[in-house]
């Protein structure tokens, strides 16, 4: 009787465990459907408001409360003022209201997939930018596949398309495909140590032929048209395989110097089309930056006589990607314990 029992309440633990375990990846599963078709979202951030934030918090710590009072007590009087002289001119042309910054971050990778952001972001700002503005991308790449940064570069000549003013701003580095999106800019700056150029083309590929003739694998690849496949990874290459492949390296870079000299008249491509590249210091004297300066210099000075606003396009992480994330950690951390323990304590 007592294993009937204990069988009965055995079974009914698992049969819980089974019926939780399910809901959750039913949960899971349609909370991954659902993220699959929702669309990402538009962040707006008043840079300028947050600045000045940051300058009243740092200016409360410094003054006496005498002066914070006779402070407080000058804003308010400059905010009455300030808003009726708002009032009058609501009537007045849009040609009196402040010109904007719209700042855009960057920071691309190998196949420039932050390009579905940047597009949404680019016809955000067109939609509201007049030729009065400015549109600020902070840029970050070492460069990556020319087609897809080529498309990334597209994006970014929407904006000049629209006689709207574009400054490209690089800190750290915008080299080959980042460089190819940076010439775009009606002005590239740049801070002193970031890292410009690379405008070059580089394609490699390993070969596993002999390895594969060693251990007596046969290898077959069939193709329709002489040059459908140059080089490859396991055939055995021949000469005029790797004269086309240079062929067709030889073609993207010169696609790739007609884009940047489409773009930067004034710059001599030939003598820095070389794939080396040049800190921002020397960057400026061979042509291929504006300016030395960074972005958050000159998104400070910008503020001075206009309003600051940043742009982002976000897709949140769903349910499913949580989850996933949370027993990745969990994982990590249960493995590190154990590896802390098994030190420790050696068995």
């Amino acid at each position: 009787m007592e294993f009937i029992y204990d069988y009965g309440l055995f079974l009914a633990k698992t049969i819980t465990f089974v019926l939780a375990f399910a809901g959750i990846v039913a949960i899971i599963a349609a909370s991954a459907m659902k993220q699959a078709q929702k669309r990402g979202e538009l962040e707006v951030t008043d840079i300028s408001e947050q600045l000045k934030e940051v300058e009243e918090e740092v200016t409360h710590h410094l003054l006496s409360k005498e002066a914070l009072k006779e402070k407080e007590k000058q804003n308010k009087k400059n905010a009455k003022l300030k808003a009726k002289e708002a009032k009058k001119s609501q009537s007045d042309s849009e040609e009196s209201t402040k010109p904007r910054l719209f700042v855009i971050d960057f920071k691309g990778s190998i196949d420039a997939k932050e390009v579905s952001a940047l597009r949404e972001e680019i016809t955000a700002v067109l939609m509201v930018a007049t030729e009065r503005d400015e549109v600020l991308v902070t840029l970050e790449s070492g460069g990556g596949m020319a087609h897809c940064y080529g498309l990334a570069a597209s994006q970014l000549a929407r904006i000049k398309q629209a006689n709207i003013p574009l400054t490209i701003s690089v800190d750290k580095v915008a080299a080959s495909g980042g460089y190819m999106m940076a010439c775009v800019a009606d002005k590239i700056v740049s801070a002193p140590f970031a890292i410009l150029g690379s405008i070059g083309v580089i394609a490699q590929i390993p070969n596993f032929n002999k390895v594969l003739k060693k251990n007596d694998v046969d290898f077959e690849q069939l193709t329709a048209g002489e040059y459908k496949r140059t080089l490859t990874m396991f055939g055995e290459n021949t000469d005029k395989g790797r004269e086309k492949f240079k062929e067709e390296l030889e073609e993207m870079h010169e696609l790739f110097k007609e884009h940047i000299t489409e773009h930067r008249p004034t710059l001599d491509v030939e003598s820095v089309a070389t794939g080396e590249t040049w800190l921002g210091k020397k960057a400026i004297t061979v042509n291929l930056i504006d300016e030395l300066i960074t972005s958050d210099d000159y998104i400070y000075q910008a503020n001075q006589n206009r309003k600051v606003i940043g742009i982002k396009y976000a897709v949140k992480k769903g349910l499913a990607e949580k989850l996933s994330k949370a027993a990745s950690l969990s994982i990590d951390n249960a493995i590190s314990k154990l590896w802390q323990h098994n030190r420790i304590f050696p068995s």
